[in-house]
C-alpha cells in the first residue's frame, strides 16, 4: 500500500494513457467499423490525444488531488480538462487535414475518455472511503456511539463527511432531524432525513440513540429553547455546535462542540440596542466603572470600550481580577486608553483623588458584596460597602459635576428579606435623594440573577454533575429570575442613555426560573437521568434566602420605555435629610458593633428600610400559597 502512494501519480497517467488508446480504437470501430481503420491516422491521433490530454490534466494540477477527498467541483475541473484538450485535437484537425482520424471519431473518443477518466476515480474514490480507511485505523472500536443530527444544512453536510472519513469507529450516525418537512425521507450524504423536532423522542427510542449533536447555528432563541426541551426528555446527552465555521477548528470534529448551557433553555433573543444614543455619550468621554473586575463591572468595560471612550477608568479592590480585565482590553483594544486602578469604594479620601485626576463624565457603580448568605454573616460589611461605598461614589459624583451616576441594583432589593438586599434598597433610595440635590443626573438599574455570574448556582451545578454529584439545590419551590450577563449590560447601557434622573430601571427577566427544574434538565442534557444517575438532594435554604423574587415594589408603578426590554419605576419621595438621618444611624451602629450583634442590626436595618421583612415569614406564607395552588 506504501509503495502505490508513493507511486500513486506515475499509475494514474498510465491509466489516462491507456484509456485514451482504448477510446481511439473503440471510437474507429464505432464509427468507420473493423475492416476501415487506418492504422496511420489512428496513431498520429492517439499521439497527439495523449500529448494534449496529459498536459492540461497536468496543468489543471489533477494529480495534486487527493482521491479520497475528491469532490464535485474536482470532477467539474476534469471534465473541463478534457473538453478543452478535445478542443485542440479537434483544432489540429482543422490546421492538417487528412493527417488525423475524422472529426466524428475525435468526438465519440472524447466521450469515452472524459467518461472513463472521472468515472474510475469516483469509482477508486468509493472503494478507498469504504475498505481502505481501515488502515488508517490503530485499534477497532466495535463500541459505536448512535448519534442522531439535528440539522440539515451546510454544516451538517460537513459534519457528515468528516465523521465517516475519520470517525466512523466512534460514531454511527442513524439519521437527521430537520422542521422542514419538505426534506423528511431525503438524504444527505447517505443519511436520511427521519422527520422533525417532535419525532426527536420517538427516534431516539428506535434507533437507541446515546448522542444527539445540534448542528443548526442560525436558529431563533424560542425554537433553540423548545427543541432542547424535547431533547432533554430523552435522556440523551446533547451537545451544540456554535456555527459551522467551527467544524474546521480542530482535526477531532468533536471538539468543536460545547455541552449544553442554560442559556440555551432560556430562550432569550439577542438584544437590538440604540447604539447612536449610547455612543454618543460614552465616544471621547471619561467613563468610570467601580467594581470594574467584576462580572458585571467587567462586562460593562468590555462593551463601553466598543464605543471609544477618551479613558476608561477602572476601580476594584481585588487587583486580579482588575489585572485580569485591564490585560484583556489591552490586548483586544490596544490603542485604548484604559486606567486600572485599585482602590475600595469605603475610602472616601481616595475615591477623592481618583475623581480629581480623571474628572468622569459617566459614572457606573458596580462594586457592592452581593453574596446573601454570607452577608447575613457580615452585615456590618455589607452595610459598610454597600451603602457607605455607594454614598461615597454618589457623593463624589456630585462634587466632580458628574453628567450620569448609574447604580447597578438588583431584584433583591425589592422587599427584601435580608441583609444585602436592605442594603441594596437603601443605596436606591440614596441615589433617589441624591438626585433631588445635585446636577449630576442618578439612575438605578434593577435586574436579577446573571447566568455565569460569580457565584451563580449554573457553574456549580456543572461542577457537582463533572465530579457525579450530587446536584445541590436548597429548596424545591425556589425560583429565581435569570439573563446572561451580555444581555444585562447592554440594557444597563441603554437604559443609562435614558436617564434623567431619579428612576429606577427594571429589566425584563422573563418568567421565574424553578431551580429545582433547571437542575434537572441540565442533568438531562448532560446525559444523565436525575435522582437515578445523578441524585439531586435538597439542602435547606440558607440564611436570609427567600423562595421567589420580585422586580418591582408594591408602591411602585411600572411606565414603558422605547426599549420593550426596559421599564421605569417613576422617582420615589426620598428627600437627602431623610436619608443622612438614616445614615447617621447605621454609623453610630458600626461604631458600637464591634462583635456584630446580628439582630440589633437588623432591627435598625427594618427601621431604615420599611419594606424590609422577616424571610422565615415571607417564606412560610410563599409556601402556603404553594400548596393551595
Amino acid at each position: 500500500m506504501k509503495t502505490l502512494k508513493k507511486y500513486r501519480n506515475i499509475v494514474l497517467r498510465i491509466f489516462d494513457v491507456v484509456i485514451i488508446i482504448l477510446a481511439y480504437f473503440a471510437a474507429k470501430i464505432m464509427v468507420i467499423g473493423p475492416n476501415q481503420i487506418e492504422c496511420k491516422t489512428v496513431l498520429n491521433t492517439i499521439a497527439l490525444a495523449i500529448v494534449i490530454y496529459s498536459s492540461m490534466l497536468h496543468i489543471f494540477r489533477t494529480y495534486k488531488n487527493i482521491t479520497r477527498y475528491e469532490n464535485g467541483k474536482d470532477y467539474l475541473i476534469y471534465i473541463f480538462a478534457c473538453a478543452l484538450s478535445y478542443g485542440i485535437v479537434t483544432g489540429c484537425w482543422f490546421i492538417f487535414p487528412g493527417s488525423f482520424a475524422p472529426l466524428r471519431t475525435t468526438t465519440v473518443a472524447a466521450l469515452i475518455i472524459v467518461t472513463a477518466i472521472v468515472g474510475y476515480r469516483v469509482a477508486l474514490r468509493l472503494i478507498l472511503n469504504e475498505f481502505l480507511n481501515r488502515d488508517h485505523k490503530k485499534e477497532e472500536n466495535n463500541d459505536k456511539k448512535n448519534v442522531l443530527i439535528i440539522g440539515a444544512g451546510d454544516a451538517t453536510r460537513i459534519l457528515l463527511g468528516t465523521l465517516k472519513c475519520s470517525m466512523n469507529d466512534l460514531y454511527n450516525v442513524v439519521g437527521l432531524i430537520d422542521d422542514n418537512t419538505y426534506k423528511v425521507n431525503y438524504a444527505i450524504s447517505g443519511k436520511k432525513i427521519l422527520g422533525t423536532r417532535y419525532d426527536i423522542p420517538r427516534m431516539c427510542k428506535e434507533h437507541n440513540v446515546d448522542m444527539i449533536l445540534f448542528a443548526i447555528s442560525n436558529i431563533e432563541s424560542k425554537d433553540r429553547k423548545q427543541i432542547l426541551n424535547i431533547c432533554q426528555e430523552t435522556g440523551c446527552k446533547v451537545r451544540i455546535l456554535p456555527g459551522a465555521k467551527d467544524l474546521i477548528k480542530s482535526k477531532n470534529i468533536m471538539e468543536n462542540f460545547r455541552d449544553i448551557e442554560i442559556e440555551d433553555l432560556l430562550g432569550r433573543d439577542s438584544v437590538k440596542l440604540d447604539n447612536k444614543k449610547i455612543g454618543e455619550l460614552i465616544k471621547d468621554k471619561v467613563v468610570l466603572v467601580t467594581g470594574g473586575g467584576g462580572s458585571i463591572g467587567s462586562e460593562l468595560c468590555r462593551q463601553i470600550i466598543k464605543f471609544n471612550p477618551k479613558t476608561l477608568v477602572i476601580v476594584d479592590n481585588y487587583e486580579n481580577n482588575l489585572y485580569d480585565i485591564e490585560q484583556e482590553l489591552k490586548f483586544n483594544y490596544p490603542k485604548a486608553n484604559i486606567a486600572a486602578i485599585v482602590a475600595n469604594v469605603r475610602e472616601k479620601e481616595r475615591l477623592n483623588e481618583i475623581f480629581e485626576r480623571y474628572q468622569p463624565y459617566l459614572v457606573f457603580h458596580a462594586a457592592a458584596h452581593k453574596h446573601v448568605p454570607l452577608m447575613e454573616t457580615s452585615p456590618l460589611e455589607a452595610i459598610k460597602n454597600n451603602v457607605f461605598g455607594t454614598y461615597n461614589v454618589m457623593t463624589c459624583a456630585d462634587e466632580y459635576k458628574v453628567k450620569r451616576c448609574i447604580l447597578i441594583s438588583t431584584d433583591k432589593a425589592v422587599n427584601p428579606t435580608n441583609i444585602m438586599g436592605a442594603t441594596k434598597r437603601l443605596c436606591e433610595m440614596i441615589i433617589q435623594a441624591k438626585n433631588k440635590s445635585s446636577e449630576t443626573e442618578y439612575a438605578a438599574v434593577r435586574f436579577g440573577n446573571v447566568l455565569g455570574s460569580n457565584g451563580s448556582v449554573i457553574p456549580l451545578f456543572k461542577k457537582q454533575i463533572a465530579k457525579g454529584g450530587p446536584v445541590t439545590v436548597t429548596h424545591k419551590d425556589i425560583t429565581r429570575f435569570f439573563m446572561t450577563i451580555p444581555e444585562a449590560v447592554s440594557l444597563v447601557l441603554q437604559a443609562m442613555s435614558y436617564a434623567e434622573g431619579g428612576e429606577i430601571f427594571v429589566l425584563d427577566m422573563g418568567e421565574p426560573v424553578r431551580i429545582y427544574d433547571m437542575a434537572e434538565k441540565l442533568i438531562r442534557l448532560m446525559g444523565y437521568e436525575p435522582n437515578v444517575d445523578m441524585p439531586i438532594k435538597v439542602t435547606g435554604l440558607r440564611p436570609g434566602e427567600k423562595l421567589y423574587e420580585e422586580i418591582l415594589m408594591n408602591e411602585e408603578g411600572l411606565a414603558e420605555t422605547k426599549h420593550e426590554k426596559i421599564h421605569i419605576a417613576p422617582p420615589s419621595d426620598i428627600n437627602m435629610e431623610m436619608v443622612e438621618a438614616k445614615l447617621m444611624l447605621l454609623k453610630e451602629l458600626l461604631d458600637e458593633n464591634d462583635n456584630e450583634d446580628k439582630e440589633k442590626i437588623k432591627s435598625v436595618m427594618k427601621d431604615i428600610v420599611p419594606t424590609y421583612k422577616d424571610c422565615s415569614e415571607v417564606n412560610k406564607k410563599r409556601l402556603e400559597e404553594i400548596h393551595n395552588n
